[in-house]
């Protein structure tokens, strides 16, 4: 049966492996999938699909008769972000709007419900619902003990009362039922909710209505009694985020940095406050894992983490013995792979794995609890999976000018000796909140090996996943101790002879291209040229152009990472340093960049016309920040590859 629906999956999408070779449209093709989940009964398996334009999808396959069942799309800048299985039937999604590969899909608000054959589309939330409601809505709780509702909490956007209201929401009507307020702020999704065994709102975490800089957590032992504070924090000095209830109810897990400088597992006891320390990784921040049954969280059992690789660590005293050596099976199965768990049918035999790594294009399995049994689905992209040709990436380790260790990625052309290859640095866009992983495949690092080319991926400071000081070490550096750490990488790299000193690019993207402006400035004899794609030339027009400014806490943001000084805002700055410039620049963006405006771009044009500074242009119309459409990644990575061939040749 499960060959015969991988065989139908296969036919239905065209899916074509290619057993030798990968082209730029290879890697520029939108994965076939992007969520795979298993309906509560295990009738259907819906998943999230990119079209060639860009547009998600969200598909339906009836698993039995081996068909598709409904497809669903929606137009313009909207698309479908999460989608969850609210029940047999019927599909609940959260809606959201798009502005680039680079850019984190922003929520509308707006919840969307369709059954599972397209039938009784409706929007339950939002200003396209039948109340037309100016609320921002979140799912808190999915309710598996009823079939027609679920619990969301809710803010409106128009109004200045920080009040969160919470609602138990009909997915098939919309109607709303009143489950209280709590006296919180919700901004910039700084906000979280739990519920009890019955979906009665009890503990809520967000923002202080009176103070941005301090957080909450708020309880209620009542269902409709007074919230009462229960701990306050400093949001830039550490803080408890609350993941669920213990079973008894008496005390919330968490993940916490109160009194450790990574993110560490935590208990904190309602009654008392006191935060007990359940397990920490002196190195890297670390995520927890926790054994489900009934669709509800049961109990902690260990923890996630990566330095170097992908790693674990498993509670020996748990009650749940045989869940977690499930997990554990699983997890050892898959070694230096994320393994995920997407969902699972309501008696917990069938569940959907994702699996991925960097070397490795997502892959989804069906694990059948009672057989023991892991069996392949499909791959995110097949044309790119067990392929001989696709470039190896491997994480390395280096000490910096200051003695800072850091964790890099190196990806290598496959069939070439590591030996005086030419090195392209590849910083990551973000940059604070953000790192490179072995969990995650990099296109723009396989096309640049796949084309000869070392690639080197530096988690500078700054990057996120390794603690609070290593990340608020890049704070207002951005320019400076950010950019030495990339340098340091880099000689790192030639020492070990693997690339050849006269022969070093650097390319980024977002915050990326900044830090290729800013390496080629800072070291003006390393860099051979240097390609910035949708980055910031001028730290200055962060603070006015941009979609970063349109709320306070954004405003506070920029201010924490890059500050208001002269001294930083046009030392750090391109524009304001490019007589110490030597390298070739190539400027890549998208007209409708919201994040990153297209003026950014112009303005160092303007600069290299006036100065003869050698220079390529492309800009693209409908592209935001970052490329959606693949014939545009096409034409951006072949006049990478031209402009890299024309400055890297000696």
């Amino acid at each position: 049966m499960l060959k015969r629906w991988i065989a139908a999956v296969l036919y239905i999408f065209c899916m074509s492996v290619q057993a030798q070779g990968i082209s730029l449209e290879d890697f520029a093709r939108h994965e076939q999938f992007i969520e795979v989940k298993i309906s509560p009964s295990g009738q259907y398996l819906a998943a999230t699909r990119r079209s060639a334009d860009g547009q998600v999808e969200l598909v339906v396959i009836d698993r039995q008769k081996m068909q598709v069942v409904s497809q669903r799309h929606f137009s313009g800048k909207d698309s479908i972000g999460r989608f969850d299985w609210a029940n047999n039937e019927r599909l609940l999604i959260t809606m959201v709007r798009e502005g680039g590969t680079l850019d984190k899909p922003v929520p509308t608000g707006e919840l969307f419900a369709v059954d599972a054959n397209g039938k009784l589309p409706v929007f339950l939330t939002g200003m396209r619902s039948k109340d037309k409601s100016t609320t921002v809505s979140t799912v808190i709780d999915w309710l598996p003990q009823e079939e027609d509702s679920v619990v969301i909490a809710a803010f409106n956007w128009r109004s200045t009362d920080p009040y969160i209201s919470f609602h138990k929401l009909n997915i098939r009507s919309g109607r709303k039922k009143g489950l209280g307020n709590a006296p919180i702020r919700a901004v910039a999704g700084q906000m979280t909710a739990l519920t009890d065994s019955e979906g009665y709102p009890k503990l809520v975490a967000g923002l202080d209505p009176q103070d941005n800089d301090k957080l909450l957590i708020m309880y209620r032992a009542e269902r409709s009694g007074e919230w009462r504070t229960i701990a306050s924090y400093q949001r830039k000095i550490g803080s408890f985020s609350p993941l669920v209830f213990s079973q008894d109810d008496t005390a919330v897990y968490g993940l916490s940095d109160t009194t450790t400088n990574t993110m560490a597992l935590a208990k904190l006891d309602i009654a008392t406050a006191k935060e007990t320390l359940l397990m920490v990784n002196e190195t890297v921040d670390i995520n927890p894992i926790f054994s489900f049954k009934g669709g509800r969280v049961t109990e902690l059992i260990g923890a996630a983490f990566e330095y170097d690789r992908i790693d674990s660590h498993f509670i020996a005293d748990v009650q749940d013995k045989a869940a977690s050596s499930t997990i554990q099976g699983l997890v050892a199965a898959f070694p230096n792979k994320k393994v995920s768990l997407t969902s699972a049918t309501a008696d917990g035999r069938l569940m959907v794995l994702e699996v991925a790594s960097v070397n490795d294009p997502r892959t989804f399995y069906l694990f059948d609890t009672e057989k023991r049994q892991v069996g392949f689905l499909l791959n995110a992209a097949p044309w790119l999976a067990n392929n001989a040709a696709l470039p190896q990436t491997r994480s390395i380790t280096y000490k910096t000018r200051d003695g800072q260790e850091i964790v890099a990625l190196l990806t290598l052309p496959q069939g070439r000796e590591a030996k005086n290859l030419p090195l392209i640095l590849m910083p990551h866009g973000g940059p604070h909140g953000v790192r490179d992983s072995m969990a995650t495949m990099d296109e723009d690092a396989k096309v640049l090996a796949a084309n000869g080319y070392a690639v080197l991926q530096p988690n500078f400071r700054g990057s996120d996943g390794f603690g609070k000081a290593f990340l608020t070490a890049g704070y207002k550096k951005w320019g400076t101790l950010m950019i030495d750490d990339m340098t340091d990488g880099v000689r790192h790299v030639i020492a070990q002879g693997i690339a050849d000193e006269r022969r070093v690019a650097v390319y980024g993207g977002s915050y990326g291209g900044y830090a290729s402006l800013m390496s080629a400035i800072r070291e003006p004899e390393l860099y051979r040229c240097a390609i910035n794609f949708v980055g910031m030339s001028d730290l200055s027009l962060m603070y006015e152009e941009g979609d970063t400014t349109e709320h306070n806490l954004g405003i506070d943001t920029l201010e924490t990472y890059i500050g208001r000084s002269d001294e930083v805002l046009k030392g750090q700055s391109a524009i304001h340093n490019l007589d110490k410039l030597k390298a070739p620049v190539l400027i890549i963006h998208g007209e409708e960049d919201q994040r990153v405006p297209l003026v950014q771009a112009e303005v160092l044009k303007k600069a290299f016309d006036e100065r003869g500074h050698p220079y390529e242009w492309l800009i693209k119309e409908k592209e935001g920040h970052g490329f959606y459409k693949p014939e545009n990644n096409i034409e951006r990575w072949q006049r990478m590859l031209a402009f890299l061939e024309k400055h890297m040749a000696i």
